[in-house]
């Protein structure tokens, strides 16, 4: 394999891993400034939709890192 394949998985790797991230903290922030981040009511649609696509950006950075593992 050529070594710009390895970079460019690296990339997006990191830009996965980053982003994801950064959409819990920024998911987090949010929740905190309308004061549903200590309520016991009912998490709402949407910060469960971000923190899901949060968690399939780090998920997805695991993989292509096993993926750029694997074309050494």
């Amino acid at each position: 394999m050529p070594s710009i394949f390895k970079a460019l998985a690296t990339i997006t790797a990191w830009i996965l891993w980053i982003s994801g991230l950064l959409m819990a903290l920024v998911t987090l922030i949010c929740m905190g400034i309308r004061g549903d981040l200590f309520s016991t009511d009912v998490l709402q649609l949407a910060d469960a939709a971000a923190f899901a696509l949060a968690g399939g950006f780090a998920f997805l950075a695991v993989v292509v890192m096993r993926l750029r593992q694997k074309m050494e």
